[in-house]
């Protein structure tokens, strides 16, 4: 059994994000092909009213094509502990060998998870304003996964130059602007306290929060905006029913009272789903851009990606040599 350490993952995929935008566009690719197997994922939940927030999820998975790879990643949701200055996620994923099905990975999953939602999110804002690349963008919740789009969405974007940032804790925008300074120095990063202004101004939204229920519409976006609704729940029915709708996998997203399953119950269909992504990308579907209709891609986060993300890292950590070795996990 190989331990992969979060020092191990960051060592790998540090300064890589093209790469990792290129292996989540094939992976999505292979899911749209039916080359993937991805059972819906578990939500364990608890019956305490302090622990009302709080979930662990369990995302199975298999990618097929050149480098298929299999396991399970278990990440657990606390939002809680922003307030106590630790990270709300953490994750563990478990790759197992294709040849005899034992465990041959355990990797410290909360690093690949941010990087594959952020190149997820960026691949998705590349591929849908082709016709007009954006030169700024809006972040809306000032945490670690926003972070990390600012990064990506940087290599995806090369006019990229601005970014307003939007948090309901003000003293935390002004301390995440800092950290963009550091880490995404090409982007020009300014706090702002004027959400709807915010909407109005800039053609790109990235909504990462950890919004539980809606709690906004998109009646304040300018024409030709595309938002990347990744944290799901950010968005009113209406506002989803509004908006051009793309997702990474219609099963997976429309469940668990997302934004857009909350569209579904009030809809009662799932038409208001333009495309999934994969098929944008294998070029078997296509968005049409409509007047005052903003486009939202919506991706659950499908566990596959985590899967493809986890076993590029365990192929190279394994030719630098990197990780600790745990030779008597197993039986011989």
């Amino acid at each position: 059994m190989l331990i992969l350490r979060r020092t191990d993952v960051t060592d790998v995929l540090s300064g890589r994000e093209t790469e990792i935008i290129d292996l989540v566009a094939d992976t999505y690719r292979l899911h749209d092909a039916g080359q993937t197997s991805l059972p819906h994922s578990v939500f364990l939940r608890f019956p305490e009213e302090h622990h009302s927030r709080d979930r662990i999820i369990g995302l199975p998975a298999y990618r097929g094509g050149e480098r298929p790879a299999a396991g399970m990643k278990w990440i657990a949701s606390f939002p809680g502990n922003v307030t106590s200055g630790t990270e709300r996620a953490s994750a563990a994923i478990l790759l197992n060998s294709l040849a005899h099905g034992r465990p041959l990975a355990l990797v410290e999953g909360a690093v690949i998870s941010a990087r594959r939602t952020a190149a997820s999110a960026a691949l998705a804002a590349r591929e849908l304003t082709t016709a007009r690349p954006p030169a700024s963008v809006l972040l809306v919740g000032c945490g670690v996964i926003n972070l990390e789009i600012l990064r990506f969405l940087a290599a995806a974007l090369p006019d990229l130059r601005e970014a307003a940032l939007y948090d309901t804790d003000p003293a935390r925008a002004e301390a995440f602007a800092l950290r963009c300074a550091e880490e995404v120095p090409d982007v020009k990063a300014q706090p702002v306290s004027d959400l709807a202004a915010g909407l109005g101004a800039h053609r790109l939204v990235s909504l990462a929060t950890t919004a539980a229920t809606p709690h906004m519409t998109l009646s304040d976006c300018g024409p030709d905006t595309t938002v990347l609704h990744v944290s799901l729940r950010d968005l009113t029915a209406e506002a989803i029913l509004g908006a051009v709708n793309v997702v990474d996998d219609a099963d997976h997203v429309c469940r668990e009272r997302t934004s857009l399953d909350l569209a579904q119950q009030a809809a009662g269909n799932r038409d208001f789903i333009a495309a999934p992504i994969g098929a944008l990308l294998r070029g078997t579907a296509t968005v049409r851009r409509q007047p005052e209709r903003p486009v939202v891609y919506s991706p659950f986060g499908l566990g596959v990606l985590d899967v493809a993300l986890a076993e590029f890292v365990r192929e190279e950590a394994g030719r630098r040599g990197l990780g600790v070795r745990v030779d008597d996990f197993l039986p011989v």
